[in-house]
This record gives C-alpha cells, structure tokens and sequence, in this order.
C-alpha cells in the first residue's frame, strides 16, 4: 500500500524577476510589475509530498517531524525574510520565477529524501497562482 503524506511550510521572499540581457523596457513588457528594479515580495506557501509505501513497524510513510526539520532547513532557513536576487546563490544567475523556485526546491529536497520516496512541490505565489513539480 502507498499512500501520500503532506507538509505545509511558509516563507516570505522578494524578488524581482528580469533577463539581464534584455533592456528595462522589455523586461517591463513581459514581467511587469514584477519587474521593478526595486523588488517585490511574496508570502509564498510551500506543500511537500511525499509518497511512498507504510511502514508495518511505525504505521509512517515518512516521519512528519523529520519532514519538517528537513523542509525548514532546506529551504525556509535558507529563503525567508532574503531577496532571492541578491542573498541566495541559487537565484544569482537564475530568474527567480515561481516555476524556477519550485525546481530548486525540489532538487534541495531530492538530495536529502530516498529515491524509494516519490516527491513533488507545490508552491504558491498568490492565492491563485502556483505551481507543481513532480520533478
């Protein structure tokens, strides 16, 4: 039997997202508002999941509590309260879109969780635009 577990965490980041080879102008058509030189924010809403067979010892696909120390420290450590552009290397040479921010997460996380494991990320920018990647 497998089934899914899922944990919620939450961060808040600016950023502001650009083509470094394109000028202000286009840029501004094609991000918009979104990007102003001076940053915008985001309280971004994270779901991990985590599907995988039930342990008979435990009755756990996976220790919540291990989850999320794991998440906290991956990646709510890492991006809460920073500017992406500026205080993360990961986000230095990569547009910090919701849909790159996703795929880092979930890279971050594959490294740390077993392959027996399947893994996406769901993550929020606003309350009607997210994404998943199953990776």
């Amino acid at each position: 039997m497998r089934l899914t577990v899922c944990r919620k965490e939450h961060f808040n980041a600016a950023h502001r997202l650009f083509n470094p080879n394109w000028s202000d102008k286009e840029n501004a058509d094609v991000f918009g508002k979104c990007s102003n030189p001076n940053y915008h924010g985001h309280n971004y809403e994270l779901t991990v999941k985590l599907s995988g067979p039930v342990d008979e010892d435990t009755g756990y696909v996976y220790d919540m509590k291990e989850l999320s120390l794991l998440v906290r420290q991956e990646v709510v450590e890492p991006f809460d309260h920073k500017n992406l552009n500026l205080d993360t290397e990961e986000f230095k040479q990569l547009n910090p879109t919701v849909e790159n921010i996703a795929t880092v997460i979930w890279n971050k996380l594959r490294k740390k969780i077993s392959k027996e494991y399947d893994l996406a990320v769901t993550l929020y920018e606003t309350e009607r635009n997210f994404v998943e990647y199953n990776g």
